[in-house]
């Protein structure tokens, strides 16, 4: 049971549980659950957002009771990568991001390296937690699609040696990417929760410059 609200705890969970159901090879993960509440209602949506359908249900004193069932075994969905979440296409277009150390981990707390404190990373926001995350960019390369594969590369921390601080970690999958955005408001609105900025810092993003807004790419934290 999820209490606390805003913090995607749910998408946490579900990529603990997409983790061990890797580990294990299962083939198939089933969910029993009453969609009697709101709350009951909002965790079969969200399981349904990550290719969970219902199989089944059956009448009880408590309520009815539904099952819903995702097929795990190897499959890709490039039109909506949530659905086979975590298996990749290598037949797709693979780009290297680079991130710097200071948002690194704050990203992809998975990805921590062992010369920094585990402390500091504790699933306490909501970017940390969430599966579907954003990274925001200016580059004149936006040429990706959904499926595409990026390999995040943290980049040098300064004034330190490069060795174990300057390396790829993190491997990503394309959902969307979001050009022409209209607005500063609409642009705070697609990057909050799941992008390591407070609404302040995202309005200087936007406002860095004028004549090259950035973009918005919304992809999923597949591997560490």
């Amino acid at each position: 049971k999820v209490i606390s609200n805003g913090y995607k705890l749910g998408e946490r969970f579900l990529k603990i549980i997409f983790d061990n159901a890797l580990h294990f090879s299962v083939e198939e993960i089933y969910v029993t659950l009453f969609d009697e509440t709101l709350g009951q209602k909002r965790l079969a949506n969200l399981l349904g957002d990550w290719g969970f359908e219902e199989h089944g249900f059956k009448e009880t004193d408590n309520g009815k009771e539904v099952v819903l069932v995702r097929d795990f075994r190897p499959s890709v969905d490039n039109s909506n990568p949530c659905y086979s979440y975590p298996y990749i296409n290598m037949d797709t277009q693979k780009f290297i991001v680079p991130i710097y150390p200071a948002y690194h981990t704050e990203l992809f707390p998975d990805s921590i390296l062992n010369t920094e404190s585990s402390d500091n990373f504790v699933e306490s926001k909501p970017n940390r937690n969430a599966i579907s995350k954003v990274y925001i960019s200016r580059s004149y390369e936006r040429d990706l699609s959904p499926g595409d594969i990026i390999v995040f590369y943290r980049t040098k921390e300064p004034g330190k040696l490069a060795i174990y601080t300057s390396e790829t970690t993190t491997i990503g999958l394309v959902q969307r990417v979001i050009t022409n955005i209209e607005s500063e408001e609409k642009f705070v609105e697609l990057c909050r929760k799941r992008s390591v900025f407070t609404d302040d810092e995202l309005r200087k993003h936007w406002n860095y410059r004028r004549n090259n807004r950035p973009f918005v790419v919304n992809f999923l934290y597949v591997y560490s």
